[in-house]
């Protein structure tokens, strides 16, 4: 497989509007998350912030590496 210079550069583009759009998709979840779960005690709330936090890194992870693969093919279809 070779990779192409518009193709990295299309991936790096990607990575950043992936970075960018999980800003907003995490503080959509979070305060969904948040008006969901009954907070009574710190163990309670010490277990709402582990999956908050779980969850912050999964779409973080996922939304960067799915948009970074759509911008490399972008890149190689537009750049050769």
């Amino acid at each position: 497989m070779e990779l192409s210079l518009a193709g990295l550069l299309g991936a790096m583009a990607g990575s950043l509007i992936g970075a960018i759009n999980s800003v907003a998709i995490i503080a959509y979840a979070d305060g969904w998350l948040r008006a969901r779960q009954a907070v009574s005690t710190d163990l309670d709330r010490v277990q709402v912030e582990d999956r908050a936090a779980i969850m912050r890194r999964g779409i973080l992870g996922l939304n960067v590496l799915l948009c970074a693969a759509i911008g490399y093919w972008f890149g190689t279809a537009l750049g050769g």
